[in-house]
């Protein structure tokens, strides 16, 4: 076995499938990184990598003198939105597709003219921009400066191009989209510094912080250079005052170390010629200073601007040419690509190139010989994007399962929304179980399984006042149900049926692993547990319904309430109608319970007639594929899955119907642009559906599947929704149903839709 560097281990995965997989940069015309960056998608088109830790991105969400916005006067949750004219520099670490604001900081900036360190003086309207993938680049209106941006693994470097005359390089510590303050720097040579900038409080949790180091190079030496801090004006000849700099105080001789809340650094240099470039080089660690300049030396070592572009470039074009698809329209082609390319954004790689870490809710470090991921936001990627990564990318998420299970082997419990080392606590439900149990059960058996089963059995059963990922565990085990009130006082933010709903689909999964493994009466408890929804359930509504502390359903009660998002008792971020439906593991149990089949289908159809349906929601997102429970009524998956595909996944900036969530809508339009989807999570089995596409191959990794491919073939004359026609799906020769095991797909290696 060949041993790689940590250096190479972004790219390394990207080549790991097959030597005779060519990188096709051509590929790359498909993505479009502007989709998804309106309309609360919070994607964004910054320079990244596949997994990467750095991204660079165009920050736009901070004041201006032009704009009377800024970041404090709404919810930015995104470091950059397309309908924003003002730019204030690049930010880089930034997150992709989350409903909350965090990291998006170490905000460089190249401008002209006379040194100007406040940013709402020296940010500038922009033009011409364009993204792909690894790459951004836009000019600044104020400036006349072309500003472009490219990424590796832990760093990136950005060119910018001048008009000539005197050109600054700002490196500004005190703007971001991070909820806390403080950072440092200190000088290390005349084209180099390091720093520290503290980040964290992600989602209202004031513990989940942590430090974030970098160091910044710039490509030649400056004529000047120096610190600057905001502070009461004072007298001393270290600084300069003019009215222009308001209460900044800038650094002429000074060049130790500084320390403070908004404070920043700058490089000058004089009598530039038209068109001269100076790129500036930005290493990360969350470790130390030392590591974020090792991991940009490693990095970057004999690299320029353009090399590092080309390596990007190539590692995406690598990572996308696991699927080829044939047939379809441009703009579909675009779409699924666009879609596959979010959804490898996140998880992140951590890990130094030295292989350290910083380990799970503590102050230590660790070294690990594999990739330790981070950014796990699992509330939303449990129900679909761990499962592509499953299928397509499968090393990756081997690595995803040893983090997550080494996270427990350090603080004692599996992640819910982990940040760099982090537990937010974000969203509820026990997540990870799902994600384990469901690679377990595909094949991907190199991690701890009887560390993961211990960690996830202590979930399942440690008392509330000592269960930090169900906290509202002790009613659920003696009642089968959360009641209101129990967890939280206010009822009109109590989430306690969505609680619930989130514990039933992990016993679920959990009951199939501790079956497997003979922990018969376990799993007998479990299934049990799983089937408690049954308690919510209120004939009256038609709905599931919150339950007060003694059995009664709450009164009174309106199923619709929360529908925008406004706060509800007993359901998280939607109404009764996007929770209902939630019971992934037991549809004809449900079915049961709302009358019979006819009853089922006709209610689930009405929540697509009436707008009911919510294409943004995690819970409500596989209602499309619960037609193909009852048969004779599949037409109905295919033609609604094809009309919320047209409808909210396009081109445009808005072509996501919400929070992209760390990827997890773009992984719903990649699995239903393919024709399967992995509705039930923990168990490995898809729901079918019309493909998109004539022709999908996945190129798969034998090393887990056995197998090197993967074909999936439409009848280009099928129309989806159209009941008229019979579709006839056979895997690997064979007839076949709308749901099919993992096992039966890898083994059969092609599906095919026929008329």
């Amino acid at each position: 076995m060949i041993k790689l560097s940590f250096a190479a281990v972004c790219l390394a995965g990207a080549l790991s499938v097959s030597a005779a997989i060519m990188a096709d940069t051509a590929l790359l015309r498909y993505v479009d990184p502007f989709v998804g960056t309106t309309n609360f998608g919070t994607t964004n088109p910054g320079a990244t990598v596949p997994n990467g830790l750095m991204s660079a991105t165009p920050f736009n969400v901070t004041g201006s003198k032009l704009n009377k916005w800024d970041k404090d006067a709404r919810w930015w949750s995104t470091p950059y939105d397309y309908t924003n004219s003002y730019l204030t520099g690049f930010s880089h670490v930034n997150l992709s597709g989350v409903g909350c604001p965090e990291l998006g900081s170490v905000v460089t900036m190249a401008t002209t003219g006379k040194l100007d360190v406040d940013y709402r003086n020296y940010g500038t309207t922009y033009s011409g921009e364009t993204a792909s993938p690894g790459y951004y680049s836009a000019r600044f209106d104020k400036y006349g400066i072309l500003a472009e941006a490219t990424a590796t693994c832990r760093s990136s470097v950005e060119r910018f191009t001048f008009p000539g005359g005197q050109g600054n390089i700002l490196v500004n510590l005190g703007i971001g989209l991070t909820n806390e303050t403080g950072a440092s720097i200190h000088r290390i040579s005349d084209t180099e510094i390091c720093g520290t900038r503290l980040m964290g409080t992600f989602c209202y949790n004031p513990q989940a912080v942590f430090p974030m180091y970098f160091a910044v190079r710039v490509s030649r030496k400056p004529s000047a250079e120096g610190f600057w801090k905001m502070q009461p004006p004072m007298s001393g000849v270290e600084a300069q005052w003019t009215p222009d700099n308001g209460k900044y105080k800038i650094y002429t001789r000074y060049g130790r170390d500084i320390a403070g809340d908004d404070i920043g650094y700058w490089f000058s240099y004089d009598n530039l010629r038209p068109g001269e470039q100076i790129e500036v080089s930005v290493g990360v660690s969350f470790v130390s200073e030392e590591n974020a300049l090792e991991n940009l030396n490693a990095e970057q070592k004999d690299r320029n601007f353009d090399s590092v572009l080309a390596a990007a470039r190539s590692e995406w074009a690598s990572q996308l040419g696991r699927i080829e698809v044939e047939g379809g329209t441009e703009e579909q082609k675009r779409v699924f690509y666009t879609a596959l390319y979010h959804t490898l954004i996140h998880p992140n790689i951590l890990q130094d190139v030295n292989g350290m870490y910083p380990m799970m809710e503590g102050n230590l470090n660790g070294t690990t010989e594999r990739n330790r991921y981070t950014v796990f936001s699992l509330w939303d990627t449990y129900r679909n994007v761990h499962q592509l990564m499953t299928l397509v990318y499968p090393e990756k998420q081997s690595d995803m399962l040893n983090s997550m299970v080494e996270m427990y082997r350090e603080w004692g419990w599996l992640p819910k929304w982990e940040l760099y080392g982090r537990e937010t606590f974000t969203m509820e439900g026990d997540p990870a179980i799902p994600v384990i149990v469901d690679s377990w059960q595909k094949g991907l058996r190199d991690f701890d399984i009887d560390l993961a089963y211990e960690a996830m059995t202590k979930s399942a059963t440690t008392p509330g006042d000592s269960n930090r990922m169900r906290p509202d565990i002790d009613p659920y085990i003696a009642k089968g149900y959360v009641p209101l009130g129990f967890h939280q006082a206010d009822l009109s933010g109590d989430n306690s049926v969505s609680h619930a709903l989130e514990y039933y689909v992990a016993d679920n999964a959990l009951a199939n692993l501790a079956e497997e493994r003979g922990d018969k009466e376990f799993a007998r408890e479990l299934r049990k547990r799983a089937l408690g929804y049954r308690n919510y359930y209120s004939k009256e509504s038609g709905t599931l319904r919150p339950l007060n502390t003694d059995g009664t359903f709450l009164e009174p009660f309106n199923p619709r309430q929360g529908e925008n998002f406004e706060p509800v008792p007993g359901f998280h971020e939607g109404s009764a109608w996007n929770y209902t439906f939630f019971v992934p593991h037991d549809i004809k149990g449900l079915a049961k319970l709302m009358g019979g089949d006819r009853k089922f289908v006709d209610k689930l159809q009405m929540v697509f007639d009436t707008g009911l349906y919510d294409p943004a929601n995690e819970p409500d997102i596989a209602y499309p594929y619960l037609f193909n429970y009852f048969k004779g009524e599949e037409w109905r998956t295919d033609r609604e899955v094809s009309l919320l595909l047209d409808k909210h996944f396009t081109t445009r900036p808005d072509g996501i119907p919400g929070n992209d969530d760390t990827g997890t809508m773009s992984a719903w339009a990649v699995f239903s642009m393919m024709g399967l989807y992995p509705d039930i999570p923990g168990v490995p089995e898809y729901s079918l559906t019309l493909p998109v596409f004539d022709k999908v191959t996945m190129h798969l990794d034998p090393v887990y599947h056995g197998t090197d491919s993967l074909v999936i073939e439409k009848d280009s004359r099928l129309q989806p929704g159209d009941s008229k026609h019979k579709v006839a799906i056979s895997l690997g020769g064979k007839p076949a149903g709308r749901r099919i095991s993992h096992a039966d797909l890898i083994k059969a290696g092609s599906l095919k839709f026929k008329n």
